[in-house]
C-alpha cells in the first residue's frame, strides 16, 4: 500500500544516555525516520543507532556554539514533514524540560502537520539518583525545583526569583549551570541561602567516567575549578547532598 504523502514530526526524549534509557516508543519512531535532527546529548550510542537511509541533521548546540539558530531548524522540520517525510527531532532527556520542545511543538502545529511528542526520562531526575542523591527525602526535602543555570542571576531584571530560591528549603536542581556556577552560588547566599549548604556538581552522570565534585555554596566555585568541572553536568543544592556519600560503595554506572 502506498504510504500517505503527508509527513509527520516526532519530538523524541532520548533519556539521560544510552539505549537503554531510551523508551520502546522512542525506538521505535526513530526506527522508521526518514529525516533525523539531532543534538549532541543523546550520545553516541543512540546517534549511531539511527537508520542508514536516512537523512541526519548536526544541530548540536555545545558551550554557547550552535551548529544551527532555533529558526533554521525549526524551518527544517516543517520543510521535510511538508515533503511526505517521517521527521524525528531527537533530544537528549526530555524535550520540554529546557529543551526548547515547546517552541517546536508551536511551531509544527501552526504549520497544520501532525506532531507526536514522546517524553523522556530527564538528567535533573537520573542524574542525581545515580549517584545516591534522592530529590526528596523525608528527613530532608518535600519538594524540588528545577532551573536552567543559562541566566546570568546578577542581571538587571533576572527571570528567576533568586530570593524566594534562596529561601526555599527543597531541593534546587539546575541544568545547564557550569559556567554561572560561582554567580549562582553567591546570589542564593546573599539572598539569605546559608553558606554551608550542600552542593553537588554531577558530570557525564549515566557514563562509567562520571565524576561528582561536592562542596557548599561557599566552596563549590572553587572546588569546581580545581576539578576542571565542564558541562555536560548537574548540579543539585541542598540537604539531600548530605545522602552522598563517596566512601560508600559506588553504584554500577549504567552500561
Amino acid at each position: 500500500m502506498k504510504r500517505s504523502t503527508r509527513g509527520k514530526v516526532y519530538l523524541v526524549g532520548s533519556g539521560p544516555g544510552g539505549e537503554g534509557l531510551l523508551s520502546q516508543r522512542g525506538r521505535a519512531v526513530i526506527d522508521k525516520a526518514e529525516v533525523v535532527l539531532f543534538d549532541q546529548l543523546p550520545g553516541v550510542e543512540i546517534l549511531a543507532s539511527l537508520p542508514a537511509g536516512a537523512e541526519k541533521i548536526d544541530c548540536g548546540k555545545f558551550g554557547g556554539k550552535h551548529n544551527r539558530e532555533q529558526d533554521e531548524i525549526e524551518a527544517l522540520m516543517v520543510d521535510r514533514a511538508k515533503k511526505g517525510k517521517i521527521v524525528v527531532r531527537l533530544k537528549g532527556g526530555d524535550p520540554f524540560l529546557f529543551g526548547r520542545g515547546g517552541e517546536e511543538l508551536g511551531t509544527v502545529r501552526a504549520a497544520g502537520i501532525p506532531v507526536e511528542m514522546v517524553p523522556g526520562i530527564s538528567s535533573a531526575l537520573a542524574v542525581p539518583a545515580s549517584v545516591g542523591i534522592p530529590l526528596t527525602h523525608r528527613k530532608y526535602a518535600s519538594q524540588v525545583t528545577i532551573l536552567t543555570g543559562n541566566e546570568d542571576p546578577i542581571k538587571p531584571e533576572p527571570a528567576l526569583d533568586w530570593e524566594l530560591l534562596a529561601r526555599s528549603r527543597g531541593t534546587i536542581v539546575i541544568l545547564m549551570g557550569v559556567a554561572n556556577l560561582a554567580k549562582i552560588a553567591a546570589v542564593l547566599v546573599k539572598h539569605g541561602k546559608s553558606s554551608n549548604t550542600k552542593v553537588a556538581i554531577i558530570e557525564r552522570g549515566l557514563r562509567k567516567d562520571r565524576r561528582v565534585t561536592a562542596g557548599t555554596l561557599e566552596t563549590i566555585a572553587n572546588a569546581a575549578k580545581n576539578a576542571g568541572v565542564k558541562p555536560p553536568a548537574v548540579i543539585v543544592i541542598g540537604d539531600v547532598v548530605n545522602l552522598y556519600d563517596p566512601a560508600l560503595p559506588d553504584l554500577i554506572p549504567y552500561g
